[in-house]
């Protein structure tokens, strides 16, 4: 058994920043840090873009983020998550820096600032095109030097502990508490009992739920699939904004995702035969809100019968495009593209979750104890549709008003210690990798393969019916091995992964008309 203060799960952006906050806050709190590979592998460290946030007040404001960000979410945002975000937003930006981050600057010494869709201004600062991968780096630096932070990586959650899991306790659905996790350790494979006062859900999103996805292999919707487990709120899970140019690719899987401030440097969407095409969509052409963006390519390669659109770099700036996109002008070269001689082949793929878990505006869920920020959540600030580069601000954000709280709440200290200590430990006879691999790598491929044909950019309602029905049929098959108690990862991912499958279908379902990156055909 371990014990400890507070319990973060994930070790991105919200997950790292929030547990550097505590650790110095209360310096004789214990946090301890579990993620299920390396500590850097993560959502935020393939984030290129960067991070949009007002710091040219001159020819920016911050209404005009607001205004951004609420035309962007198609009026589901909440106006209060949207102003806390954007406002606290500048503050949040200059501690990342101050704890080591570095972004591009100018010759005169000023942020330089890039433009994506859906933005009227330049706000977007970076770190030429591996942004996520350079905050990533600058807090896993600091947490190192931070004595009271402990990280466990290839720890693999199983299942939240809550009133369920205490012999004889009863207990209200509607007001449990958590008390932890339990937790695989991959390298002894035994699971542990980690009780905590506090958990944070950190864990991303669900990009492979889908056969194509620029989310890395990580990102199976463990979160979300532990939070429904456990009967926390969760909403607005037909909401899935799908990159509009990854790089194509015949084989599934992660796509390498061609940044959308290629597009705000002036590259511009042709159809395989040469011809531009966004014109007809929307007056922004390449510079309009993803939603449309990667609808117009899912529409042009249906009615062309094509596998792909292509992006035109050609007549772009080498020098300066190579200054600020040297990572995927490289990676299209290894693939045997030359950005200024050759139509790059691109593609709509799965890329962010805007809901998930329900929290408050403080990161707490529906759970007394068990806060979530990042990806995993529904904060409202997204509303139907997240803005280029709003992810890692919101990240910043509800991470520092989620370690407040939490600090708030271990200061008072008003927790049901009597309960944590009845938690049992987890039964682990039976525990170990099944022997019928086959059976799950085919559930997962089916249920991929399913959603990207039935539940994708555009859906209808004959093909959410079908999906829901085969949706079950793969739950109950994946129900019975696990009833074989041959508990793995890979088990647990396509559990969670089938979970989120099923909040997306049916809340596809009850959604009755089309918002932002929710498109039924049914509805028109």
């Amino acid at each position: 058994m371990l014990t400890t203060d507070v319990l973060v799960i994930g070790s991105g952006i919200s997950g790292l920043s929030y547990a550097i906050k505590v650790a110095q806050k209360l310096p004789e709190t214990r946090i301890t840090i579990v993620t299920k590979a390396n500590g850097e592998e993560s959502n935020t460290k393939y984030a290129q873009g960067g991070v949009a946030v007002v710091t040219d007040f001159e020819n920016d404001s911050f209404d005009k983020h607001i205004e951004d960000t609420l035309r962007a979410g198609d009026g589901l945002c909440k106006r209060e998550a949207v102003e806390i975000v954007v406002k606290e937003g500048p503050q949040r930006f200059r501690e990342i820096v101050s704890w080591g981050a570095q972004f591009d600057k100018s010759d005169v010494g000023t942020y330089d600032l890039g433009r994506e869709g859906g933005h009227t201004e330049n706000r977007v600062v970076h770190h030429k095109d591996i942004t996520g991968y350079e905050i990533e780096r600058a807090l896993l630096a600091v947490v190192e030097k931070t004595p009271n932070i402990e990280l466990l990586t290839h720890h693999y959650v199983i299942d939240l502990i809550t009133e369920h899991h205490i012999p004889g306790e009863e207990f209200d659905r509607d007001k449990l508490n958590c008390y932890g996790a339990y937790v695989l350790d991959l390298k002894s494979e035994k699971i542990k009992r980690i009780t905590s006062k506090i958990t944070l859900m950190a864990t991303g999103g669900c990009g492979h739920v889908y056969k194509n996805t620029t989310n890395p292999v990580i990102a199976t919707g463990d979160g979300i699939g532990l939070a429904h487990r456990a009967k926390a709120k969760i909403s607005h899970m037909e909401f899935i904004q799908f990159h509009p140019t990854a790089l194509y690719s015949s084989i599934s899987g992660q796509l390498f995702l061609i940044s959308e401030a290629v597009r705000g440097f002036g590259a511009k969407l042709l159809t395989r035969d040469g011809n531009p095409f966004m014109h007809k969509y929307d007056e922004r052409e390449e510079l309009a809100s993803r939603d449309i963006v990667a609808r117009a390519i899912d529409n042009e390669m249906k009615l062309r019968g094509d596998d792909y659109v292509c992006l035109d770099c050609r007549h772009l700036d080498k020098e300066k495009f190579l200054e600020h996109f040297p990572n995927i002008y490289e990676k299209c070269q290894e693939e045997g593209f030359d950005m200024f001689r050759d139509l790059i082949p691109v593609v709509p793929a799965a890329h962010y979750l805007c809901g998930g878990i329900d929290v408050d505006l403080d990161g707490q869920s529906s759970i007394k104890n068990m806060f979530a920020v990042g990806e995993c959540t529904n904060t409202g600030l997204h509303g139907a549709n997240r803005l280029a580069s709003n992810s890692l601000l919101e990240a910043m954000v509800f991470g520092h008003r989620a370690a407040l709280k939490t600090v708030e709440l271990v200061e008072k200290n008003n927790f049901h210690l009597e309960k944590i200590n009845l938690v049992p430990e987890w039964d682990d006879e039976g525990l170990g990798v099944t022997k019928e691999m086959v059976l799950l790598n085919y559930l997962k491929k089916q249920l991929q393969i399913m959603m990207s044909d039935l539940v994708s950019i555009v859906r209808s309602n004959e093909r959410l019916e079908l999906a829901k029905w085969q949706e079950e049929e793969i739950y109950r098959s994946v129900k019975e091995i696990y009833k074989m108690n041959l508990l793995s990862p890979q088990l647990s991912e396509l559990r969670n992964l089938v979970s989120v499958a099923w909040l997306i279908i049916t809340q596809s379902q009850e959604r009755m008309e089309n918002r932002g990156a929710f498109f039924n055909k049914d509805l028109e």
